[in-house]
C-alpha cells in the first residue's frame, strides 16, 4: 500500500503568478489522481514548528526567514539568498515551506513506525536549500529534514535525487555523514544551475565515496539515461545495505522542460520509476519515499508524476486521460493538455550527437566506479 501525503495548505507556497515553482501544478495533479483513482485518500500533514527546523538550518537563518515572511524589513536578505528573482520574498512562504516540510518528515515517520513501506509526498523536494542559504526557488530542505529523522535512529538512507539540477543542498548537509549516501543524476554542472555535482564531490571523512555525482551531458536521451542508473545504483545499494530509500522526483528531465536538455519522456520516466522500485524491494525492504521536485512544462510534469502514483499504488496505466480533467485544466491554464498519458513513439527529432553523448556519459559512469571502488571493497 502506498500512502499519499498532501494538504491544499501546499499552495501556500507560492513564490508569485509568474514563478516556475508553481502551486498550481500539484492542484492539476491532485485533480487527476482524484480522476484516475475515485477511492483515493491523502493524509494531511501538519507544518513544523521553526524550532524543529534547527535539526539542519541555523537558528539565525530560520528565524530570518520567519521574519521577512511576515513583513519585517530586514536590510540583509541578500545574504541569505533571499529577494533574488529565483527565491523571492513573499508574505507567507515560510509557513508554506514549513507545510512541505511537515509532509516529508511525516512520510519518514510513517516508515520509521512501520504503517507503511511506500510514501508519495505530494510536494517538497526542496533540494537547493542549505544550512543558512535560501537557493533555487528553495526555502527550507525538507528532503534533508526528513533523511535526518532516519539517520537519528540509525538508518542507512540513500537519497537518490532524479531531478535535472543536482541536489547541492542535501549532498552539502551531509557531505560528512556516513550513514547517508547521495546519488544525483543531473544535467552538467557546465551548462545548469547551480554549477555543482562534480565527480570529484566524493564526501569528506566518514562520508568519503558516499557522494556520488553523475554530471550527465546535455540532451542525454532515456536509453542512456536508464543505463547509467542502473550502472551506479545496483553497485552502490548492494553495497552500502540502506535501511530506506528517499527520492526527489523532478520531472524537468523531461525533453520538453523550458528550464533544461536533458531528453527523457513518459515512457522513459516508467522505466526509470519501475527499475527504483525494483531495486528498493531488493536492497532495503521496499521502504521508499519520493517526493516532488523540479517540473516547468505542466503539460508533461502532472503525466510523470501520475505515473509515478499508479506505479506506487499498483493501479494500471491508462492510455488515455480523463476526457473532463482535460477539458478543465486546459480552459483553467490556457495551455492545451495531451488527451494521452504517454509522449507520441516520436516526440522530437533524432539528436545528432547522440552516440558521442551516451560514450561520454558511459565515460563518466566508468570514472566514478573507479574512484569509489577502492573505498567500497
Amino acid at each position: 500500500m502506498c500512502r499519499l501525503i498532501y494538504t491544499p495548505d501546499y499552495r501556500k507556497y507560492d513564490l508569485g503568478k509568474e514563478h516556475p515553482f508553481s502551486p498550481v501544478r500539484i492542484e492539476m495533479l491532485v485533480d487527476l489522481l482524484r480522476e484516475l483513482d475515485g477511492t483515493i485518500q491523502f493524509t494531511a500533514p501538519v507544518p513544523l514548528a521553526p524550532e524543529e527546523l534547527y535539526e539542519i538550518h541555523d537558528p539565525y537563518y530560520v528565524d530570518f526567514v520567519e521574519a521577512i515572511s511576515r513583513g519585517e524589513e530586514r536590510p540583509e536578505s541578500d545574504q541569505y539568498g533571499l529577494g533574488t528573482a529565483d527565491t523571492p520574498i513573499v508574505p507567507g512562504m515560510a509557513e508554506g515551506a514549513r507545510f512541505l516540510a511537515g509532509g516529508s518528515v511525516l512520510g519518514t515517520r510513517l516508515l520509521l513506525e512501520g504503517r507503511t513501506k511506500r510514501v508519495l509526498q505530494l510536494g517538497g523536494g526542496l533540494h537547493h536549500a542549505r544550512n543558512a542559504m535560501a537557493s533555487g526557488f528553495c526555502l527550507y530542505n525538507d528532503v534533508a529534514l526528513a533523511i535526518k529523522e532516519m539517520t537519528k535512529v540509525g538508518w542507512h538512507v540513500v537519497y537518490l535525487d532524479l531531478d535535472v539540477h543536482h541536489g547541492d543542498g542535501v549532498q552539502e548537509i551531509f557531505y560528512s555523514d556516513e550513514r547517508v549516501m547521495t546519488i544525483s543524476l543531473h544535467e552538467s554542472g557546465e551548462f545548469l544551475f547551480p554549477g555543482t555535482g562534480w565527480l570529484h564531490e566524493l564526501g569528506r571523512g566518514m562520508g568519503r565515496a558516499l557522494k556520488l555525482n553523475l554530471p550527465l551531458q546535455p540532451f542525454t536521451e532515456g536509453d542512456s539515461y536508464l543505463e547509467i542508473l542502473q550502472g551506479i545504483m545496483e553497485p552502490a545499494l548492494s553495497w552500502f545495505r540502506p535501511d530506506a530509500l528517499v527520492v526527489q522526483a523532478g520531472a524537468d528531465a523531461h525533453y520538453s522542460d523550458p528550464l533544461a536538455d536533458l531528453m527523457l519522456t513518459t515512457r522513459d520516466f516508467e522505466n526509470i520509476y519501475t527499475m527504483v522500485l525494483d531495486l528498493a524491494e531488493k536492497k532495503c525492504g521496499n521502504r521508499v519515499l519520493f517526493t516532488l521536485g523540479g517540473g516547468y512544462r505542466i503539460q508533461a510534469t502532472c503525466r510523470i508524476w501520475a505515473l509515478l502514483y499508479l506505479l506506487l499504488s499498483g493501479n494500471p496505466v491508462p492510455e488515455r486521460l480523463p476526457e473532463k480533467w482535460v477539458d478543465k485544466w486546459s480552459a483553467i491554464t490556457g495551455k492545451k493538455i495531451p488527451g494521452q498519458l504517454h509522449d507520441p513513439t516520436r516526440c522530437y527529432e533524432e539528436i545528432p550527437r547522440k552516440d558521442i553523448i551516451t560514450r561520454l556519459n558511459k565515460q563518466l559512469l566508468t570514472k566514478l566506479l573507479d574512484a569509489t571502488s577502492p573505498d567500497w571493497l
